[in-house]
């Protein structure tokens, strides 16, 4: 199977241990991702507050260069933001005099045909469960975790198409494969504040703060995320968090992509593990995982 592959900037620069861990379990499960030649930055969170055309333009470009990958017709993108973007481009895309505002800017025509695939889409609907269940090699062994969705793997419906925005379950059934207990909390699609922490860091750390207060309240020894976003506020701010608010959170947080490559044997190293801020090899080492 080969399709295109949309890392976005997050995954070339704070998120690389998810570019790691994507492309190795990709090449575990047969899956090969062709990186689109010359992508630019989506414009993520900034760019539709100051400038729509913009905003629509930026992903589409990359649309179009994805038509130039090998003519690919399916792109997996990772980082949940780039994937929103992309989704919400080509709903924007079917209003024609956006279509020809837009494809004058990028100066040429955007692909109608390309699906955008969020790394877990990958995962469940073109690998599918069953076969990663059969790449199993050391399960985790009842590791018990609070699966994060936060706001744009599911939501908006309009724009994701999933049925089950509000009470996800797709992330929980890939852990539970894994050999993983996924528990039931509060606050899997609960905002994290985002990229707030650049203007309004106290809000982040307050939204961040409950999220990791509710897992540890129903026992997780672990946090499950598919956001580059997602992943750096739950996993450097926990000792801030404790400093500001007198509480002693050290709970290690994953790349859903981190547990699959330790559940397919992959040393630590190869899935960027040890970049972690909140310590994460150590832990998995004392659980005999790794």
């Amino acid at each position: 199977m080969k399709m295109a592959y949309y890392p976005g900037c997050s995954l070339h620069s704070m998120a690389i241990e998810y570019d790691l861990s994507t492309r190795k379990v990709c090449e575990v499960m047969g899956v090969e991702l062709k990186e689109i030649k010359d992508w630019i930055c989506c414009g993520s969170s900034p760019a539709h507050q100051s400038d729509e055309l913009m905003s629509i333009a930026l992903p589409a470009k990359n649309l179009a260069l994805t038509a130039e990958t090998d003519n690919l017709k399916e792109v997996c993108v990772p980082c949940v933001s780039c994937y929103s973007r992309l989704k919400v481009t080509q709903q924007r895309m079917t209003d024609e005099a956006m279509r020809k505002d837009v494809e004058k800017v990028i100066g040429s025509e955007c692909p109608d045909d390309i699906k955008v695939l969020h790394a877990l889409d990958v995962v469940l609907e073109k690998i599918g469960i069953e076969a990663v269940k059969e790449k199993v090699v050391k399960s985790l062994n009842g590791l018990k975790v609070a699966c994060y969705y936060g706001c744009l793997m599911t939501r908006p419906p309009k724009v994701t198409e999933k049925k089950d925005f509000e009470n996800p379950m797709a992330l929980d059934s890939l852990v539970e494969a894994l050999g993983a207990e996924p528990l039931d909390w509060n606050l899997k699609t609960y905002c994290c504040g985002a990229g707030f922490a650049l203007t309004q860091l106290d809000l982040v750390l307050e939204l961040t703060r409950k999220i990791i207060a509710d897992a540890d309240a129903v026992g997780a020894e672990a946090i499950v995320v598919g956001c580059p976003i997602c992943h750096f506020n739950i996993d450097s701010r926990q000792q801030e968090i404790n400093k500001k608010f007198g509480t002693n959170f050290n709970i290690p947080v994953y790349y859903f992509t981190e547990l699959m490559g330790v559940a397919f044997g992959v040393e630590p190293k190869e899935l960027g593990i040890p970049r972690h801020f909140t310590e994460a090899e150590e832990f998995l080492r004392e659980r005999a995982l790794i």
